[in-house]
């Protein structure tokens, strides 16, 4: 593997240090010790100044934390390392010591976590005092639910606004954010012998990868980023991943993975003077080409069956429509493309634009929204498309030609269905459905038996004092909570499979009772059944 760094090229891992991994242990047992933990800390301060913690707004969580200043024991060390880590305030040393009595300050200043002293512009009672420390990192607990059950990890990444005071800089790598759990949620949660997670930052995906895979091999083209996901990878005691310096694939250059992951810098930014390039967001292409470099080059990178998936913003032009250039960047590649949002260039470069520390109403704000409004308007780009991308490169000996390629692109802009433990359990579902579905002629499947799922229900709607509806539909309690307009022949038929009957035998009930032709009604009726089967509403029987 290798990348050009500076006029350098770089061709090693990243290693771990085994004096940092005994510090790490030791810090573990600290947070342990605290409860230093997701649901504690929200019962600490409540549920108004964890709400208020989410909207980046720090002042109710410190208020109920100097409210329980003076207390004694496990709740005064949570305190601490909240107002420390967290919030990123400076708290006396003596303070820090008895909350990290395993690793010590000192051992925290080792790791970097901590330094001496506080700045000026730190609040009353903490500032300039010799005696006090700050946190150079943010770490925070992290609770999730997958395909495996709940999980608890602690997340290092730089600090953030609120901690720094001011705009986050260039190099600046994220902790866990509103996209790293999207993609974790969608990521198929079926076993792998290897996966490749494609641009890790602060090694999030990696690790949640690690929960099913055999092997995790994590590049980034940032050091920084790579750094912090060696402390995370320790710091929670997880196995099997190896990380590696290098831009885009150039570090496995040669290899193939069962599966590969990535949150791409997908963010589409001027490539103009002065505008600020973010390695967290921006990945120094022009317009989308960080979603077209990674959906042409994961063919290369997939062994036979295998899935890419990744998160991507895309462009249309005037005159093109978006999802059909991704499509087409599919390549040989089956697809399922899912754009979940639409956004208007104006609303797009004001959410990037804020995201950089820049405020509405500033010359800084109105200097950076012209030049994204000029090179949208240079270049043709009237919307942005949001979503996700999956990819799976085809394996001929069990497809069997082109007869089951997977090949979807879809537009749901609307709410997504509950689904405990995220949508990649959903989604695998769907690809073990519509492989089954679609290895199956017309013949085979009317003799198959079927039954609804049980999330889905039925809705009828009608005119007042009318005894036919009006409108009929299938509505998806989970997954995408996809909403199907049905027939009345549809409608029938998916009330009748309830395993008992083949398909083919209640389309011949159907035909007689509606008095017409049982071929024509199967040809109709069939297409449908598939779609229903390919989205998880109909069920297979069980092998």
């Amino acid at each position: 593997m290798a990348v050009r760094l500076n006029g350098a090229v770089s061709t090693d891992t990243v290693p771990g240090d085994p004096h940092a991994r005994d510090l790490l242990a030791r810090l573990r047992v600290d947070l342990v010790a605290a409860g230093f933990t997701v649901p504690v800390l929200e019962a600490l301060w409540g549920a108004d100044a964890a709400a208020a913690l989410h909207r980046g707004e720090r002042v109710p969580a410190r208020r109920v934390l100097d409210g329980k200043r003076g207390a004694h024991g496990a709740s005064a060390d949570l305190a601490t390392l909240a107002e420390l880590f967290v919030l990123g305030l400076p708290v006396p040393a003596s303070e820090a010591e008895h909350a990290l009595p395993t690793l010590g300050v000192d051992g925290a200043a080792e790791l970097g976590l901590l330094a001496t002293g506080a700045p000026a512009s730190d609040r009353a009672g903490a500032a300039g005092d010799a005696a006090s420390v700050r946190a150079l990192l943010d770490l925070r607990p992290y609770a999730f639910l997958d395909a495996r059950g709940d999980g608890h990890w602690w997340i290092l990444s730089d600090l953030g606004e609120v901690a720094l005071g001011h705009a986050l800089g260039e190099q600046h790598v994220l902790g866990v954010g509103g996209a790293s759990m999207t993609l974790s949620s969608l990521m198929l949660p079926t076993p792998a012998r290897s996966v490749l997670d494609l641009g890790t930052g602060c090694g999030i995906q990696a690790m949640h990868a690690s929960r099913f895979a055999d092997r995790v091999v994590a590049t980034d083209i940032s050091e920084g980023a790579l750094r912090l996901a060696r402390l995370n990878v320790e710091l929670n005691g997880i196995e099997g991943v190896e990380l590696r310096l290098g831009s885009l694939f150039e570090p496995v250059t040669g290899e193939r993975f069962e599966r590969i992951v990535s949150n791409p810098p997908f963010v589409i930014t001027p490539r103009a003077l002065g505008v600020p390039e973010y390695e967290y967001r921006d990945g120094g292409m022009v317009g989308d080409g960080i979603v077209e470099a990674v959906m042409r080059a994961a063919v290369e990178h997939l062994e036979p069956g295998g899935v890419a998936q990744l998160l991507g913003n895309w462009e249309y032009h005037e005159g093109d429509d978006g999802l059909e250039r991704l499509r087409a960047w599919a390549g040989p590649l089956e697809h399922w493309i899912v754009e979940r949002e639409v956004q208007r260039v104006t609303e797009y470069a004001e959410t990037w634009i804020r995201d950089g520390g820049s405020r509405s109403g500033t010359p800084e704000f109105d200097r950076l929204y012209d030049a994204w409004l000029d090179d949208f308007e240079r270049r043709g780009v009237r919307e942005i498309g949001l979503g996700y991308v999956l990819l799976r490169r085809p394996d001929r000996a069990a497809v069997g030609g082109d007869a089951r390629r997977l090949a979807r692109v879809e537009r749901l802009h609307g709410p997504l269905g509950d689904m405990v433990g995220g949508l990649g359990t959903h989604l695998a579902a769907c690809l073990d459905a519509h492989d089954v579905q679609a290895s199956l002629d017309d013949a085979t499947l009317a003799a198959t038996r079927l039954t609804v799922a049980g999330d889905v229900t039925e809705e009828r709607h009608y005119w007042p004092g009318d005894d036919d509806p009006t409108a009929m539909l299938l509505r998806q309690g989970g997954g995408f909570g996809r909403v199907v307009p049905l027939d009345t022949g549809l409608a029938a038929l998916v009330g009748a499979c309830d395993g008992e009957l083949p398909v083919g035998a209640i389309v011949a009930a159907l035909a007689e009772l509606l008095d017409v032709d049982a071929t024509a009604l199967a040809a109709d009726l069939l297409p449908a059944v598939r779609a229903l089967i390919d989205d998880g509403m109909l069920l297979l029987p069980a092998e």
